[in-house]
């Protein structure tokens, strides 16, 4: 019997544990961290042997096949020898594409995934199709495979995912934007991390579609330097040449495969980013034959994603808003961008290798105040502090939400869009969302 080794039980984990069973497998799950109980539980219930706490070398190099979780980075001691003993290593996601003939509709980006995905869902469910939400939101793909499968699976796709995929198929792969993130995984090297990001169109056929943004600097040159057989579907803020979808005289507008129009203003999310986000949700659904009536409804009631630019409370004229998912600078400045107030911002948390000049503009122009929340905010303080702006230093939610309380000014905006990563003060990005929420609530 093969033998496959999860590395990692969270939610791809597991389910990747419980499909590797279902399909006859030997099935070991090893954790470094303590495993959630939910999980041991789903183990548990399944006959599957795990261990939490540690790697026995013993028992995972025993492999015949690995399964990592995307959390685990590639140079990871155990995934350091494996390698070594030549074990084939690849994501859940590879490992649920095998089982399935779905149609896979796959999101990609540094910024806009999550938005992206949880609309494409939105239209599918509201048009009646059978669709599962998969990746990096939602269940996990192979969990769904083994036990609640779907027609279609729309799927969230990070670099990290899309490093251990090699016969995986996307139907229809979208690809956002590409902008530095994760630089501290890819060896700061950002043509690690775009290649990664152009592993979306691996295995495309002619019947497949690739629809990406048309004016990203990097996606342009990178199409180039592959054969890409997918039809493709560039989109655009406004119309050029070679864009089946953008904005027009105040039209939100697609031209193939069929044409479909509707008012800019009637769409729900505001934002020259989210401009993006819908033309490549529309896209995507006008291909998957998806009615004009039910595209222009859930373009126009999409309540939203949370910790995305998510409106929490006005205290004494200051609207809070929580953009926690804003964990790379490029997302911040989206969020500074459609402000129309000023703003009082948090900044801070784990640097991935961070570059602020791309933000710096606008802060200056639009921030009346800066608070820091981290462990360490020497780095802010070095590039943040020359602009004169009122700084404050913080080292929880409660001393941040409070410092920010004192600062700002009525009609102004308090944004958490902290350009970093959560994992130095709080678990994820969630965590961070919540807490916010919770502390501006208790105002």
């Amino acid at each position: 019997m093969k033998r496959i080794v999860i590395l990692g039980a969270g939610e791809s984990g597991a389910g990747a544990a419980v499909l590797a069973k279902k399909e006859g497998f030997d099935v070991f799950v090893s954790d470094m961290s303590a495993i959630k109980d939910k999980y041991k539980q789903m183990l548990d219930s399944h006959g599957i042997a795990w261990e939490e706490g540690r790697h026995t070398e013993e028992k995972v190099l025993r492999a015949d096949e690995i399964i990592k979780s995307p959390g685990i980075p590639s140079d990871a001691p155990m995934v350091l020898k494996a390698v070594e003993r030549g074990i084939h290593i690849i994501s859940e996601i590879e490992f649920a594409g095998r089982y399935t003939r779905s149609k896979m509709i796959c999101i990609t980006g540094s910024n806009g995934k999550t938005t992206t995905t949880s609309l494409i869902y939105h239209i599918f469910r509201q048009a009646g199709y059978d669709a599962g939400l998969a990746g990096n939101i939602g269940h996990s793909l192979a969990l769904q495979v083994a036990e609640d499968p779907h027609e279609y699976y729309i799927i969230e796709l990070s670099s990290f995912q899309l490093d251990n995929m090699y016969d995986f198929r996307a139907n229809i792969a979208i690809l956002l934007n590409i902008t530095p993130d994760h630089l501290d995984r890819y060896g700061n090297c950002m043509q690690n991390y775009v290649d990664a990001k152009m592993r979306i169109i691996r295995n495309q056929t002619g019947d497949d579609a690739f629809i990406y943004w048309n004016d990203d600097p990097i996606i342009r040159r990178e199409l180039d330097k592959y054969d890409i057989k997918a039809v493709q579907c560039p989109f655009s803020e406004l119309k050029e040449r070679g864009s089946i979808g953008y904005i027009e005289e105040g039209q939100y507008k697609i031209e193939w495969p069929t044409p479909f129009n509707m008012e800019q203003e009637s769409l729900s999310l505001t934002g020259r980013h989210n401009i993006y986000n819908s033309l490549a949700a529309g896209i995507a659904s006008n291909i998957s034959g998806i009615r004009k009536d039910v595209i222009r409804k859930s373009l126009s009631d999409f309540p939203g994603v949370e910790h995305r630019l998510e409106k929490v409370a006005t205290v004494r004229g200051v609207l809070y808003v929580n953009d926690s998912k804003a964990t790379n600078v490029d997302a911040c400045w989206y969020a500074l961008e459609s402000m129309k107030t000023k703003v009082v911002l948090i900044l801070g948390g784990k640097d991935k290798g961070n570059d602020y000049s791309a933000i710096r503009d606008l802060v200056a122009e639009k921030c009346s105040a800066l608070v820091y929340l981290g462990a360490d905010n020497a780095k802010l303080h070095a590039f943040f502090d020359p602009l004169g702006l009122p700084v404050r230093d913080t080292h929880s939610m409660r001393e941040c939400v409070d410092a920010c309380y004192e600062l700002a000014q009525p009609g102004e905006t308090v944004l958490l869009s902290p350009c970093c990563a959560s994992f130095d003060l709080f678990k994820n990005m969630e965590d961070r969302g919540e807490q916010f929420k919770d502390m501006v609530r208790k105002l």
